[in-house]
C-alpha cells in the first residue's frame, strides 16, 4: 500500500508507538496514509483504539516476520463529526442478490490497494480512487457501477464526471 509517511517505531513499546503515530498525524494532510512499523504485539489493540478514539480511519494491518505494519488514514473534523449521505445507495444484501441473480453490473472498489486485501467483495474490480480517472476506460460503462469507497473521501472529487 501507498503511503504518504512511515513512522518508524520498531523496538519501542507502548506507549511510544502511539505518541510517534501521533506527532505524524499532525504532519500530514487530511486524507492520507501513515504507515506505522511496529515491533511491540500490543501496537495491535493500541492503534486500533486510538484511532477510534481520536477519529482517524484505522485501515489495518500486516504482520512481515517480526515488523507490524499499521495503515492509518487522517480524517478531517468533518469526517469524524457526520456521515454524508448520498442520494442513490444500496445494501449490502441488495447487491448480493443483484450478484446471485446474474444482473449486469460492476462492482468497482475505489479504495487503497491495502484496504481492498483486508476486505472486499468477491469478483470486484479494484481501481483506485487515485488512479481512477486514468483507467477508467477499463470500467464497462453499459453496466449498472456500484462503487465502494472509504467515508474519507472528499465529496468534492465524488463522483467523477466524465
Amino acid at each position: 500500500m501507498r503511503s504518504n509517511k512511515v513512522v518508524d517505531a520498531q523496538g519501542l513499546s507502548c506507549p511510544m508507538p502511539i505518541v510517534k503515530t501521533k506527532k505524524a498525524m499532525n504532519e500530514v494532510k487530511t486524507g492520507e496514509v501513515v504507515e506505522v512499523l511496529a515491533t511491540d504485539r500490543g501496537s495491535l489493540a493500541d492503534i486500533k483504539s486510538w484511532c477510534k478514539a481520536v477519529g482517524h480511519q484505522y485501515i489495518g494491518s500486516l504482520e512481515e516476520g517480526a515488523v507490524l505494519k499499521h495503515y492509518i488514514r487522517k480524517s478531517g473534523l468533518s469526517d469524524t463529526k457526520k456521515e454524508k449521505k448520498f442520494s442513490k445507495t444500496i445494501q449490502n444484501e441488495e447487491l448480493q442478490k443483484k450478484m446471485e441473480a446474474g444482473e449486469r453490473l460492476v462492482v468497482l472498489d475505489v479504495r487503497e490497494p491495502a484496504e481492498y486485501l483486508f476486505e472486499h467483495i468477491p469478483g470486484s474490480k479494484t481501481i483506485p480512487l487515485g488512479e481512477l480517472e486514468e483507467r477508467y476506460a477499463e470500467l464497462n460503462t453499459s453496466d449498472d457501477i456500484y462503487v465502494i469507497f472509504a467515508a474519507a473521501v472528499p465529496e468534492a472529487i465524488w463522483p467523477p464526471e466524465y
